[in-house]
């Protein structure tokens, strides 16, 4: 049987990504908590986006016929949690439409696979050799994006945010623009090496946050092959 490309095994929405491979959720690059019952029923959903899904798919599809399950309870269960990771509303929902006795379908946009990058190599050169180089951005997970803090009180306070899952604190550092979520291959400019981390700090080169500086960790940092190599 042929693999599927990276790219097939990656389905997003908003901005939401499910690794169908690995079995995340991530939203805005940050790895979301979800077990596996509710992971699955968001990858049928999203495969079957726009498309109604009745429970007794699911139950084909997840529950062999010689398991033995409180079926009606463990799916709801599964939706409840779902939704909640989704920050979804049965009453308006954004994402998870519930049809009464009959299943769910998938009613947000899922976006189209971008073409395969060019492949990217990491630069092996000395630190000091990197500053006032041009590179561009890539997530090691396969992200679309990434969220770079402006400054090392930023970082300290991101991390103790995502360490307490606080959303609500998150969201207010990227609405205050201390925290940037830039699109994987994003051209940035090297400014110095970081002394308290492995990291960089760059300019933002391109795109909604042209000119602003942010840090970069050493392994999401990546030298652009050369044209006609």
């Amino acid at each position: 049987m042929t693999s599927a490309s990276p790219n097939e095994e990656i389905l997003r929405f908003d901005v939401f990504e499910l690794n169908l491979r690995a079995g995340e959720l991530h939203k805005s690059g940050r790895k979301v908590k979800l077990q596996v019952l509710p992971v699955r029923i968001l990858a049928i959903l999203l495969e079957m986006a726009g498309q109604v899904v009745t429970r007794e798919d699911l139950r084909e599809k997840l529950w062999p016929a010689d398991t033995f399950v409180d079926f009606e309870h463990s799916l709801n269960t599964a939706i409840a949690k779902l939704r909640r990771a989704l920050n979804d509303d049965s009453e308006k929902p954004r994402y998870i439409e519930t049809l009464p006795r009959r299943g769910y379908r998938f009613v947000g946009s899922v976006a189209e696979n971008p073409p395969a990058q060019r492949e990217l190599r990491t630069s092996t050169a000395p630190a000091a050799n990197l500053v006032g180089g041009t590179f561009v951005l890539c997530d090691e997970n396969g992200s679309n994006f990434l969220s770079l803090p402006v400054d090392d009180e930023t970082l300290r306070e991101k991390e103790k945010l995502e360490g307490a899952k606080d959303d609500l604190g998150l969201s207010l550092l990227f609405a205050a623009r201390r925290v940037l979520l830039v699109r994987s291959g994003t051209r940035v400019k090297v400014l110095k090496a970081l002394s308290a981390s492995s990291g960089w700090e760059v300019r933002v080169l391109e795109g909604e946050f042209t000119g602003d500086t942010a840090l970069v960790p050493r392994e999401c940092l990546q030298k652009e092959e050369a044209e006609g190599t």
